[in-house]
């Protein structure tokens, strides 16, 4: 595997496993805020990361979902466009790290409970009703031009055929 292959995020992404890994992260974000099993949150931010830069390439949790428990349950593949589920991840990183160094670095538990609280809802929203928070944002800052269309063509297309996007 070439350094570009392992950089790389895979486009179409399987919404399945991007569901499960969404999944797990609901699970790591309960052990934190319940259990207080700290360590979960270097797992936690180190995942959304790997998912960043790597999609499951490097990911714990993006293995499990796309090496084990997808072909478990049958290899069931609901393409959806890779770019916006990137950026999903990006804001993860943004969510993850800043529990971690409120939690580690500041001693703020609280705040970090209350960041993994709104990381845990936006996860949940994608593991048990396969809505996307992130993947909406991305939609929306390509209809007012920030993101432009070149970044995901197929995600622009759509959104024409629905009347969402600028023409």
């Amino acid at each position: 595997m070439t350094l570009r292959q392992v950089f790389s995020f895979p486009n179409p992404a399987n919404d399945y496993a991007a569901r499960m890994v969404a999944g797990m992260v609901v699970g790591m974000s309960l052990g934190v805020i319940l259990l207080h099993q700290h360590w979960l949150l270097l797992l936690l931010a180190y995942g959304f990361l790997a998912r960043v830069l790597t999609g499951p390439t490097l990911s714990p949790a993006g293995l499990l979902a796309t090496r084990v428990l997808t072909p478990l349950f049958g290899n069931h593949m609901k393409p959806v466009p890779g770019p916006p589920k990137r950026f999903a991840q990006g804001i993860g990183v943004v969510f993850s790290w800043s529990a971690m160094l409120l939690h580690f670095a500041f001693g703020m538990t609280g705040a970090a409970y209350g960041v993994l609280g709104v990381l845990t809802l936006f996860a949940s929203l994608e593991a048990f009703l396969g809505f996307c928070m992130g993947c909406y944002v991305f939609g929306w800052l390509m209809r007012w031009g920030v993101i432009p269309a070149s970044v995901c063509e197929s995600c622009y297309d759509i959104g024409l055929r629905r009347g969402n996007a600028k023409a």
